[in-house]
């Protein structure tokens, strides 16, 4: 049976077992996907004997996405411009790398009917989360993207990366009561229960989505939502649509993300 694994550490949190087999299930494809943790100095060791053992590719989560980047031979364009890599495929002795972290988000946002074409969105932070989002979005076509960031040296240099007319750069104290269609927190405040230090005008009338998930609404989305937010969405369907996208480039099959999030649920 092929083998798939999710290397981490932490990783007993990991999702993505419970959610590859459901896809496996879904779509009748023979496979064994599980979680797997790693010691910090160990990760570069544990794929390749994986590899060498008849492993067919790897998801990868914190804290080895940028370790996982340095170790492949071939690389999609989206994980060399996220600076991560996030899936792995194995192929002829060689180890090729994808980041699928943007697709998630994206499909996320269109399967909650989020219109992304000319919007105007505005992406909370300026680290890997969002990096890794970035292209997914620009193909798009928005009108444009502003990065916000309590450094705006940060932002300033994530677009340069890019460099797509589309983007700009702002720091938090900047934005004002600016409008945008779309707001994304790819901060990480909400895990320490905080919000981005942001105008309440901001959320009136906007879809807001933050990367965390959790039982109850994150932070941002607590207060988004006192704020009139139109709708509030957290990062689980975007967990569910990167997994999906993995799962794609390994099966060659498209897996429907809809009853498995209503499953994590």
């Amino acid at each position: 049976m092929d083998q798939y694994r999710v290397f981490g550490n932490p990783i007993k949190q990991s999702r993505s077992p419970i959610i590859h087999q459901s896809f496996a299930e879904q779509t009748q494809q023979q496979l064994n996907y599980q979680s797997e943790y790693v010691e910090l100095d160990q990760f570069e060791q544990t794929v390749k004997d994986f590899a060498k053992n008849g492993g067919k590719g790897a998801n990868i989560t914190v804290p080895f996405k940028e370790q996982a980047l340095r170790i492949c031979d071939q690389l999609t364009e989206r994980a060399r411009l996220a600076g991560a890599v996030n899936t792995l495929c194995f192929v002829d002795g060689k180890i090729l790398g994808d980041n699928t972290d943007g697709q998630g988000l994206v499909q996320d946002l269109l399967n909650n009917k989020v219109q992304l074409k000319t919007s105007r969105i505005l992406l909370l932070g300026a680290g890997g989360a969002a990096k890794g989002v970035i292209l997914p979005l620009l193909a798009q076509l928005p009108e444009s993207i502003v990065i916000a960031n309590r450094t705006i040296a940060k932002a300033e240099n994530l677009i340069k990366q890019f460099n797509n007319k589309k983007l700009s750069a702002l720091g938090f104290a900047e934005l004002g009561d600016e409008k945008f269609d779309l707001i994304i927190n790819a901060t990480s405040a909400s895990l320490s229960g905080n919000v981005p230090p942001i105008a309440k005008e901001l959320a009136v009338n906007t879809y807001c989505y933050d990367m965390v998930y959790g039982n109850e609404l994150t932070p941002f989305l607590q207060w988004a939502k006192d704020n009139g937010a139109t709708k509030v969405m957290d990062g689980l369907g975007m967990l569910v649509g990167q997994a999906a996208e993995s799962f794609r480039i390994w099966r060659d099959v498209h897996p429907e993300v809809i009853s498995v999030l209503h499953q994590l649920r």
